[in-house]
């Protein structure tokens, strides 16, 4: 459905299922994939909802542009593609559909560490090409490891919950929560974490106080040996200080599922160099930024959205 007199501008490409979502809650909206930075900021003023998901930069500029804007959507979890602080003193509303990914995530996560754990990608390689090496691909369990998250939201929670079922210790530090302890994780300190993790998953946002937490220092104060999951933002991580982790032995394993750079065709000689490390080291495991990016959880996110939208506009 389009009109000139939408109330909502999609300014990104949407799994199809929203649109019936919206059309059966009665929204008119305007769906424009392919829009580019320059033609929204002309096209954007008479829209009172946006909804976007990883290619759109809401700054004050566009801010400036969009006069009428009461609220903005986010098929997703992150909100730094967003100047939540402009949109604050704007008065403009921002939701994400963080719940509508959170179990792909969780999935995704205790996937990735078990198969590091048992060697599963070198194993099958070395099958394939005729590599019977049982000894060499002896793994370890995930029973009775201490998990250290760092952000206890959706995606934590849910990755807590299905760890508890491998019978690790859970521990957890969420900076933006207070009393978000339950049975599935115990909540402590950061310091904590450092001192007891076996495994530290990382499941917050990008924030200044975020960007590369994990850097040489974080590594170096890590009490133990450990293996690290990253499934929330690349920039959380210094991918510098994870090969000196890995080739120090600190870091024993890593499971990387989002990059500093992703545009993997622009990397800097440094970051190649960085890059071409990790993605030889057998004790590492990298995908696409794909956590999240399941067939079930492209259409829940869009529930998410849309039930948030008609909640807004009950209390409108």
């Amino acid at each position: 459905m389009s009109t000139t007199q939408a109330a909502i501008l999609i300014a990104d490409e949407m799994h199809p299922s929203l649109f019936a979502m919206l059309d059966e809650a009665g929204f008119t909206y305007d769906y424009q994939p392919t829009i580019d930075r320059k033609a929204l900021l002309t096209t954007i003023a008479p829209f009172e909802g946006l909804i976007i998901r990883s290619k759109t930069v809401i700054d004050a500029e566009m801010f400036n542009a969009a006069p009428a804007l009461r609220y903005i959507g986010r098929a997703g979890a992150g909100l730094d593609l967003i100047d939540t602080d402009e949109a604050v003193a704007r008065g403009v509303r921002i939701f994400h559909a963080g719940e509508g990914n959170r179990d792909a995530v969780a999935e995704h996560v205790v996937g990735m560490l078990l198969a590091l754990f048992i060697n599963l990608l070198r194993a099958d390689r070395q099958v394939r090409q005729g590599i019977w090496d049982r000894e060499g691909n002896r793994g370890i369990e995930l029973m009775g490891k201490t998990v250290g998250l760092f952000g206890y939201g959706n995606n934590g929670r849910a990755t807590a919950r299905r760890l508890s079922g491998f019978g690790c210790r859970v521990i957890t530090f969420d900076k933006y929560r207070t009393n978000y302890g339950d049975q599935f994780a115990e909540q402590v300190t950061v310091e904590q974490i450092m001192a007891e993790a076996d495994v530290l998953s990382l499941h917050v946002p990008l924030t200044e106080y975020t960007r590369h937490w994990i850097d040489d220092a974080f590594v170096a104060g890590m009490a133990k040996p450990f293996f690290l999951i990253n499934a929330s933002r690349g920039e959380v991580v210094s991918l510098d200080a994870v090969v000196a982790g890995l080739q120090s032995g600190k870091i024993q394993g890593a499971c990387l599922d989002v990059l500093e750079n992703e545009k993997l065709k622009t990397l800097t000689p440094t970051q190649q160099a960085t890059f071409n490390y990790l993605r030889q080291a057998d004790q590492v495991i990298l995908t696409p930024h794909i956590a999240g990016w399941t067939h079930e959880s492209y259409v829940r996110i869009n529930q998410v959205l849309v039930r948030q939208l008609k909640e807004l506009r009950v209390k409108s």
